[in-house]
């Protein structure tokens, strides 16, 4: 009777609180009225919000990632939380914010508002890593306040907004790694540009799509600036002379344009300068003098067209110098002994000059050195130090001709690089789970990880320096009373874009994994550049990768509640579920009944003309209605448009989890064919390898043919290839490409089972992710080989793609593996020379057999080499293999051809060849061909065949 009486009293209190809350709510809220509605209706849209984001009031119940002053919100800092959703103009309400940063939400997309520019107290804005994309609005201009601009890593499309020049407040404006277009915008009448920002100190620009000269009044000798860093551009035009009078520079990167002309003399006015990067331009006249640039300790001028020079005697005069890179820049002469003792010297790449001479070291050189590439001089003898330690290249020297010699430093060598992790000190490490990592000081933990890229560093050449790294680092982090146990570094490697990069794990401390809270500030900390690196490791930018690993509900243990209190939680709870259950109940139950039905047989509707057979065997996929993908993409925008083709678009999706997908929605009217769709959806569910684009589920409802896959950030190989996606790719990746295509389709032909025949390799069908690994997608014509009895091959009607199809398989109607591997041969071929397979009416085998000389250098094919490849011969280490195993793979009988097994081995040995790791990581789809069997054709490929024509390709053979 006491609990009943208790249950009684407590169901009259919650009534009585209930009626409370509900008149006085309003008075007891904290948060300006107007800022909530804001901030509730920007994130209607938004996934995966904090979980303590609830009721109406973010300050008074201080919502994670929300800061506020007195009533106002005045910053939103929401980094790595898995946000997905838009930016709406509800935004420019906030009219307090002053912080806005919302990085490495990837799932963040769609453009910005025109009304961010009604944000007049913002100081910051930062969205480094998200997903926004079309045009930076001109509104930007109107943030008066802003000193920090970072919108880096995104994909923005378009000019650089010539308003950022009213921007008078900029520190550090970063529009570095999107796809920005057009000139660079300089001030002329009212028009604003970049010359007016007088006081800001960081120019990050690099990694777009950048067209024009670089405007002499972009710099005067009011300027501040740090940092000017414009590197993988396409910029031309020479570099001006009003660079010079920019005395406060400390960095300089304008390497991987296509800059000529000569380097202005007054370059070195710039004492402060520590890198300058000009490497990979068309840079011409004599290699400039830059002596007294005392500070400058990073220096590469190589892959250059200067004037054939006497090496430098004011190069030993550089005693910061650690890292020296001229190769092919025309030096000639002997190198000056006194050069090599420097103090902190460690690298020094000069291969492929005219040096001469005898080249030698004395025991006062650097203990500093770690590299000497003199690889294809002219050097007579060698005169070493005893004992030296560093790495020596010497190959393809007149002192390596000798029969008799038999010397290491005389082999072809490619430079190794460095390497450095940091190591536990405890002696046994812990048996951690699957997904956790031991810390430095041997606690298994949940780290909070991502990428340090640094664009400009002078040194990290040793352990030394991630030692004092990490220490600053950890010191910094803990200053700010961040919850960090330990920090670790790992993996230092120079990434395609000539940044040096390596991994950061920051480990927590107290616990095994970090709160929201935790997380919100380690990456505040990181992307908004509070945290300041030592000098010697110039600007960076942080990469981080998502932490899904945070706190759940916290669960109180404490048992010593009141019947009353109890009774009051329940009564409340009664009243609420009788208010509301009586009609949600009725709605609830259909809907369940609904799912209950379509999760029974989701492929009800499956083929209803009878032509597609059983519906698919699934083997991880999902099921998804019309209705969930209308949703993740917008209802099919175009402004989530990223390919199209004969089979209809693909859409960039965020789903209810926020996982990124591609989805591939087939026209009405111009479907594939119900059999290719449930060959695809079979194939895709049953593979599972790195290197093959994975499929997430499918649509078979109402009518739609839709195909869900992993979203690729980098789009088709051939996009890269032609230059589409401003991805411009070294010889070093294209080879990790080729060798990522060759393991997909080894895995399809050796490892999955049944064993698979893909029967359409394109380089359209070659697709790049964030990180440029390669992934083979497009399984709609892929056939098993259990197809049939014979095992090895299957007779079918010909389908594949002009350019790629086996002659073989052409002429006899009989597929077997080999023709894929024929078809990899073209892709091969195409990494050689850019070229699609068929162009002006010529065949790509056939024109790389009559170019080719094999007696001379690069087998003589300067002429449809890729230009991009030929800024930079002397990387091009094992093109001529590269190119005798494409040549196998086309061989006309498919006999002779290798395997794919075979070559996979073959392209592992010629990325050792080029001094790499092969085990490191590393879209508009062209016509189908499909004819019908039967009948004897001649070789698809001949003078005499189709292709000659000029005109478009038929998709048909003639009966």
């Amino acid at each position: 009777m006491r609990v009943f009486g208790y249950g009684i009293m407590g169901l009259r209190i919650g009534l009585f609180v209930a009626f409370i809350c509900i008149k006085i709510g309003d008075i007891a809220a904290q948060t300006n009225s107007q800022d909530s509605s804001a901030l509730l209706a920007l994130t209607s849209g938004w996934r995966n919000l904090p979980p303590n984001w609830t009721g109406r009031d973010p300050c008074g119940n201080r919502w994670e990632g929300i800061t506020c002053n007195d009533s106002r919100i005045t910053a939103i800092t929401l980094a790595n939380m898995g946000l997905t959703g838009q930016l709406t103009g509800d935004l420019a309400s906030l009219s307090e914010l002053q912080i806005l940063d919302l990085s490495y939400n990837r799932g963040l997309t769609g453009p910005l508002p025109q009304s961010i520019g009604r944000l007049s107290r913002l100081t910051s804005l930062i969205l480094i890593g998200c997903g926004f994309s079309g045009r930076i609005p001109d509104s930007i201009g109107s943030l008066e306040l802003v000193d920090n601009l970072s919108l880096n890593e995104n994909n923005f499309t378009g000019p650089v907004p010539a308003t950022i020049g009213n921007m008078l407040n900029l520190y550090w404006l970063d529009l570095a790694d999107n796809q920005l277009s057009g000139s660079i915008p300089v001030s002329s009448g009212d028009t604003p540009g970049l010359d007016l920002l007088v006081d800001t100190k960081h120019f990050h620009f690099g990694k777009n799509q950048l067209t024009g000269t670089i405007p002499p009044s972009l710099f005067n000798s009011n300027m501040t600036l740090i940092h000017v860093l414009f590197d993988n551009n396409r910029l031309t035009g020479s570099i001006p002379s009003s660079l010079g009078l920019v005395r406060t520079l400390e960095a300089i990167r304008f390497d991987s344009n296509s800059l000529s002309g000569e380097i202005p003399s007054n370059i070195n006015n710039l004492t402060l300068v520590n890198e300058l990067f000009l490497s990979n331009n068309e840079l011409s006249g004599p290699v400039p003098d830059l002596s007294g640039m005392n500070s400058l300790n990073f220096l590469d001028l190589s892959n250059n067209n200067f004037e054939a020079t006497e090496f430098p005697q004011w190069l030993s005069t550089l005693q910061s110098l650690t890292t020296l890179m001229m190769a092919r820049t025309g030096l000639e002469g002997q190198i000056p002994e006194e050069f090599f003792s420097i103090p902190q010297l460690q690298n020094v790449y000069l291969r492929d000059n005219q040096l001469n001479g005898t080249f030698s070291i004395a025991s006062n050189y650097s203990r500093q050195l770690q590299v000497i590439d003199l690889q294809n001089n002219s050097i007579r003898a060698a005169t070493l130090a005893p004992e030296y330690s560093f790495q020596l290249m010497l190959a393809d020297n007149e002192f390596c001709q000798s029969p008799d010699l038999n010397s290491p430093y005389c082999n072809v060598q490619e430079n190794l690089g460095s390497s450095f992790s940091t190591t536990a000190n405890c002696s046994r490490l812990p048996q951690c789970t699957s997904e956790q990592i031991s810390s430095p000081n041997c606690i298994c933990a949940y780290p909070f990880t991502g990428t340090y890229i640094f664009r400009a560093p002078s040194a990290l050449g040793n352990s030394d320096y991630f030692t004092t790294l990490q220490d600053h680092l950890l010191n910094t982090l803990r200053s700010y009373a961040l919850p960090v146990d330990s920090v670790s570094l790992s993996n230092i490697s120079v990434d395609v874009f000539n940044n040096r990069q390596m991994q950061l794990a920051v480990f927590p401390a107290g616990q095994d994994h970090f709160n929201r809270t935790g997380i919100i500030g380690l990456s505040f900390v990181l992307s908004n550049q509070t945290y300041k690196p030592p000098d010697a490791y110039g600007p960076y930018v942080f990469s981080a990768n998502f932490y899904p690993y945070f706190d759940g509900f916290i669960r109180s243990s404490n048992q010593s509640h009141t019947g009353i209190i109890v009774g009051a939680v329940v009564g409340g709870s009664i009243l609420l579920l009788l208010l509301v259950g009586a009609g949600g109940y009725a709605y609830y139950q259909k809907k369940r009944a609904k799912k209950a039905k379509q999760q029974a047989n989701p492929f009800v509707s499956w083929d209803s003309h009878g032509t597609g057979g059983d519906v698919p065997r699934l083997k991880g996929a999902r099921f998804f209605t019309l209705e969930e993908l209308q949703k993740s993409t917008n209802n099919f925008s175009e402004a989530n448009t990223v390919g199209s083709g004969g089979y209809g678009k693909v859409y960039r999706g965020v789903l209810s989890d926020g996982q990124i997908v591609a989805i591939k929605r087939s026209q009405l009217g111009s479907m594939q064919g119900s059999r290719e769709f449930k060959n695809e959806v079979e194939l895709l569910s049953r593979v599972h390898h790195k290197n093959l684009v994975k499929l997430v589920g499918f649509c078979f409802d109402k009518g739609e043919q839709t195909l869900v896959y992993e979203f690729i950030a980098n789009g088709t190989l051939m996009d890269s290839l032609s230059g589409m996606s401003g991805i411009q790719l070294d010889w070093v990746r294209r080879l990790m490409i080729t060798l990522g295509s060759a393991r997909g389709l080894q895995y399809l032909h050796e490892l999955a089972d049944p064993p698979i025949i893909h029967r359409d390799i394109k380089s359209t069908n070659i697709l790049l992710d964030e990180r440029l690994i390669a992934k083979v997608a497009d399984f709609g014509l892929s056939k098993l080989f259990g197809d049939t009895d014979q095992k090895g091959y299957v007779t079918t009607q010909v389908k594949g793609t002009m350019g790629y199809l086996d002659p073989e398989y052409f002429m006899t109607n009989q597929l077997t593996e080999k023709s894929d591997v024929f078809s990899f041969g073209v892709v091969m071929l195409e990494m050689v020379t850019a070229r699609k397979p068929i162009q002006d009416g010529k065949y790509i085998v056939k024109e790389i057999k009559e170019a080719m000389d094999r007696t001379k250098d690069l087998y003589s094919l300067h002429r449809v080499i890729d230009p991009i490849l030929l800024r930079n011969t002397t990387m091009l280490v094992g093109l001529e293999k590269f190119v005798d195993l494409a040549l196998k793979c086309v061989q006309d009988d498919g006999a002779n051809r290798p395997t794919m097994g075979e070559v996979v081995k073959d392209i592992e040995h010629i990325a050792k060849l080029a001094g790499m790791n092969p085990n490191a990581d590393s879209t508009t789809t062209s016509q189908s061909y499909e004819g019908a069997s039967g009948g004897n054709f001649g070789h698809p490929y001949s003078d005499n065949s189709l292709f000659q024509y000029s005109g478009s390709i038929p998709l048909t053979r003639a009966e």
